[in-house]
């Protein structure tokens, strides 16, 4: 375990309150009636689908395709569901969105992810061939 004090502020801990902030503000638009057509648990689910990558496992090869193609397609359900954007305008969109970040993802500038790289060295073909196989 680490060694640092307790209570220390990381980014797991900054999710929640900014989650209640963002419902909070969901809520608070249906009820006074500036978005009170707006499915605000999808729309928020797609925004946290697109956060939670980036906050948690920061800037990678996968999470800079699924970070903002989430955050993005959260703004576009808003834009559909407040009548400003026609879902035949909205998935093809999405769809070009999600071929232009998988070219941003092929960088050689934008790390991967530390999940996909082997802990030990991987095997030479010399130690199986030594062994007669």
């Amino acid at each position: 375990m680490p060694d640092r004090p307790p209570f220390t502020a990381d980014k797991r801990t900054l999710l929640l309150p900014l989650v209640l902030i963002v419902v909070g503000v969901g809520w608070l638009l249906s009820s006074l009636g500036l978005a009170p057509d707006i499915n605000w648990i999808w729309t928020l689910g797609l925004a946290a689908a697109g956060l939670l990558p980036m906050v948690m496992h920061g800037i990678d090869k996968v999470t800079v395709a699924i970070g903002p193609f989430f955050l993005v397609a959260s703004l576009l359900s808003v834009l559909r569901q407040s009548g400003r954007l026609h879902v035949d305008h909205e998935m093809p969109m999405l769809v070009i969105l999600a071929g232009v970040l998988l070219l941003v993802a092929r960088s050689s500038m934008i790390p991967v992810p530390q999940w996909t790289v082997s802990a030990t060295a991987p095997e030479t073909h010399s130690a199986t061939a030594s062994n007669g196989e």
